[in-house]
């Protein structure tokens, strides 16, 4: 079998996916039991309570916790493919489904395999947490439209509005899109879907005011500056708020306000690289698209583990064109991955105590995603932005004959 520009045999690639899964696989099943807290109680309570709501032909309108667009009934209600399964397994083993078609998607044009590699080995460095939540199934949407763009703008345009409609951010990949046709398509696939929602289930937008009363979750960058507060006598708590563990208490929503700040900046820097860029290849759409999921994803009020799939899933299509300039922000990504398994569910208690080792995980994770951020937004400026030429200054013209010059 034929080598790629990784230097391994492809064969590697189906081994050593099908032995980490099995392994994240037993852990979600609870053959084994990962430490820390419980990540399959998303899936077996919140997830399955929402399918019960969903299949009565509406959205979980009491439900704060149902944070995401109309189309995340699809998968939540996917499960209900698989009858003969507990809905729990049903949906463990279709996640499972969707990340081996993410590998074939991978390696089928048969290119440089360092892409599929970074998929294979992405996901695991999370632990049993990436197949306990839908995003896999909604970072495989996204991938499709990245690998999409460059020859079939339309469907990158569908699939991009689709995965969107699954999980807001997806909407990111239009960002260098330069095809008309691809933003046209977004629209189209955009409305026909929302308007299908709206007018089969009632409480298709409630998400809206649920996702915007959030607050600063103890894994974010802003949630540090409470982390180390807590040692000086802020007088705050830690309790679980909207889903997920969060900070109360005073200068709290400042600093949720400042979060919101820092993405707003990093939304207008990219509407100004976008401006500016004139050097487009076939890897600049991933490559674009990576920074701006990076920029959202650190600067967001909540940096879940689950986030951390979106990076693996863009960081890999980055890498599967060779010519990308994100090897060294891939590689802080996944660096990140592993010390978020640590701080998520390993050692979550310390986290939330903010002791020493709690503290630590989360400087060393939100730091190696701020580096990784400034890092590729570097690159892909340099890479797209052409240099303004320097000023020079005008030729000085020709003696006219028989002119001397005079010297007092």
């Amino acid at each position: 079998m034929k080598t790629t520009g990784t230097g391994r045999s492809p064969a590697w690639l189906p081994v050593v996916w099908c032995l980490t899964r099995l392994v994240l696989l037993l852990f979600v099943l609870k053959v084994y039991v990962f430490p820390g807290p419980d990540v399959t109680s998303d899936v077996q309570v919140i997830y399955q309570g929402w399918f019960d709501v969903l299949s009565t032909g509406t959205f979980p309108l009491n439900d704060v916790t149902w944070q995401y667009p109309p189309a995340a009934a699809l998968a939540i209600l996917s499960p209900g493919l698989l009858p003969f399964l507990d809905y729990a397994t049903a949906f463990y083993v279709l996640v499972c489904v969707t990340d081996l078609a993410v590998l074939a998607l991978m390696t089928y044009a048969g290119r440089s395999l360092r892409g599929a590699w970074v998929w294979v080995i992405g996901v695991p460095l999370l632990g049993p947490t990436v197949y306990a939540r839908y995003d896999v199934m909604v970072t495989a949407v996204a991938m499709a439209a990245l690998l999409a763009g460059a020859r079939h703008p339309r469907a990158m345009g569908a699939l991009a509005a689709f995965g969107a409609l699954l999980k807001v951010w997806p909407a990111m990949l239009l960002l260098a899109a330069r095809r008309r046709s691809a933003w046209v398509s977004a629209l189209v696939t955009g409305v026909v879907v929302t308007g299908v929602f709206a007018l089969a289930m009632p409480g298709a937008f409630a998400f809206l005011t649920f996702q915007r009363d959030r607050g600063t979750e103890v894994e974010s960058l802003g949630a540090l500056v409470f982390h180390v507060a807590r040692h000086f006598g802020w007088q705050g708590e830690v309790k679980l708020n909207y889903g997920s563990i969060e900070f109360l208490g005073p200068y709290v929503s400042e600093v949720s306000t400042g979060a919101l700040f820092l993405t707003g900046a990093a939304f207008g820097w990219l509407v100004l690289w976008r401006l500016l860029a004139r050097h487009f290849e076939e890897h600049t759409l991933a490559d674009a698209a990576f920074v701006a999921v990076l920029m959202f994803t650190t600067t967001s009020r909540v940096i879940s583990p689950q986030y951390m799939v979106w990076l693996v899933g863009l960081a890999a299509v980055c890498l599967y064109f060779p010519g990308s300039r994100m090897r060294l922000p891939v590689a802080l990504v996944l660096v990140a991955c592993f010390v978020t398994v640590l701080e998520f569910p390993y050692y979550f208690a310390d986290v939330v105590a903010s002791d020493g080792l709690g503290l630590t995980l989360l400087f060393l994770r939100n730091g190696l995603l701020v580096v990784a951020t400034l890092l590729a937004a570097r690159a892909l400026w340099k890479a797209t932005v052409p240099r303004t030429a320097p000023a020079t200054l005008p030729s000085q013209p020709a003696a006219r004959a028989g002119e001397t010059s005079v010297s007092s």
